[in-house]
C-alpha cells in the first residue's frame, strides 16, 4: 500500500465554526455518548440478570445493545477529542482502523435487525414451534452469520478505499473516516470505488430490508386473522419497538450509501450521519425499554430486589 499514498495523516474537517460552537458540540456529543453507554449497558445487564428475559428475542436485543456500544465507540471518542483539543488530525492507520470497525459494526447491525425481524416472524406466525426453531444453536449461528457479512463488507470497503492515492493536505470533509468522505478526499480515479460502495451497500440494504419486509408481511397477515382485538394488539406490541428501530436505521443508511448522490453531497451527509452514528445507538435502548412491557417489568423486579420498590 506504500506505493499508493503520499500521506501519513488525514485532517478530519468535522463541523466548522467558532470555538464556542466546538464547545457546544463537545457538550452535546458527550451527553449523548454517556446516555448511549448507560442505556445499552443497562439493557445488557437487565437481560443478563433477569431469567424471564432469557429468550431468543432478548438474546438478540442484548447483542444489539453490545453492537450499539461498539458502533458508537468507534466514532464518538475521537470526535470528542477533536472538539476538545482542536486537533483534527488522524493517522493513516487510525483512519483505516476506524473505517474497518465502523463498516463491520454498521453492516452487522443491519443484518442483526433483519434477524430480529425473522425472530418476530417465527414467534407470531409459528408460536408452537418458536423455541424449537429459534434454538440456542440457531441463535448463535444467526449472530455469527451477521458478523461474517459485516467482515466481508468492511474488508472490501477498507481494502478498496485505502488502495487509492491521497495527495496534498488530505482533508476529509467529515468528522470520522466514512467511506464516501475518504473516497472524495482521494486524488485517484474513484469510479470503481463508488461502484463498489453503491453495489455492496445497496445489496446489503436490499437483502436485509427485504427480510424485514417479508417477515412483517407475514406477521401482519397472521395478526389480522386473530379474532380478538386484544390478541391483535398484544401481537403487534411485540413488534413496534423493532419497527421503530428498523425505520430509523435503514432510512438514514439508505440516504447515505445506497443512492448515487451519497459521495457528491458530503455536507448534507455529515448531518445525516450524526443521526445514525451517534443518535440511533442512544435511542435504541430507550425505544426498547419504554415500548416493551417485559423490560419494564424486569426493571421493576430488579428494583424491588434491591429494596427500591415496595
Amino acid at each position: 500500500m506504500g506505493n499508493h499514498t503520499e500521506v501519513t495523516d488525514f485532517i478530519l474537517v468535522g463541523f466548522k465554526g467558532e470555538p464556542e460552537t466546538q464547545i457546544i458540540l463537545l457538550a452535546i456529543f458527550s451527553v449523548i455518548y454517556v446516555v448511549t453507554l448507560m442505556g445499552n449497558l443497562s439493557m445488557i445487564l437487565i437481560i443478563s440478570v433477569d431469567s424471564h428475559l432469557h429468550t431468543p428475542m432478548y438474546y438478540f436485543l442484548k447483542n444489539l445493545s453490545f453492537l450499539d456500544i461498539c458502533y458508537s465507540s468507534v466514532i464518538t471518542p475521537k470526535a470528542l477529542m477533536s472538539f476538545a483539543s482542536g486537533n483534527q488530525a488522524i493517522s493513516y492507520t487510525g483512519c483505516a482502523a476506524q473505517m474497518f470497525f465502523f463498516s463491520l459494526f454498521g453492516t452487522t447491525e443491519a443484518f442483526f435487525l433483519a434477524v430480529m425481524a425473522y425472530d418476530r416472524f417465527i414467534a407470531i406466525c409459528h408460536p408452537l414451534l418458536y423455541y424449537h426453531i429459534m434454538s440456542k444453536k440457531r441463535c448463535v449461528c444467526l449472530m455469527c452469520t451477521s458478523y461474517l457479512f459485516g467482515c466481508v463488507n468492511c474488508c472490501a470497503q477498507t481494502g478498496f478505499t485505502f488502495h487509492l492515492s491521497f495527495c496534498g493536505s488530505a482533508e476529509i470533509n467529515h468528522f470520522f473516516c466514512d467511506v464516501p468522505a475518504v473516497i472524495k478526499a482521494s486524488c485517484s480515479d474513484t469510479f470503481v470505488n463508488e461502484l463498489v460502495l453503491l453495489v455492496l451497500c445497496g445489496l446489503i440494504i436490499v437483502v436485509t430490508s427485504m427480510i424485514v419486509l417479508v417477515s412483517y408481511g407475514y406477521i401482519v397477515t397472521t395478526v389480522l386473522h386473530i379474532p380478538s382485538i386484544k390478541g391483535r394488539h398484544k401481537a403487534f406490541s411485540t413488534c413496534t419497538s423493532h419497527l421503530m428501530a428498523v425505520s430509523l436505521f435503514f432510512g438514514t443508511v439508505f440516504f447515505m450509501y445506497a443512492q448515487p448522490g451519497a459521495i457528491a453531497s458530503p455536507n448534507r451527509g455529515k448531518v445525516v450521519s450524526v443521526f445514525y452514528t451517534v443518535v440511533i445507538p442512544m435511542v435504541n435502548p430507550i425505544i426498547y425499554s419504554l415500548r416493551n412491557k417485559e423490560v419494564k417489568e424486569a426493571l421493576s423486579r430488579q428494583f424491588k430486589k434491591k429494596g427500591f420498590g415496595h
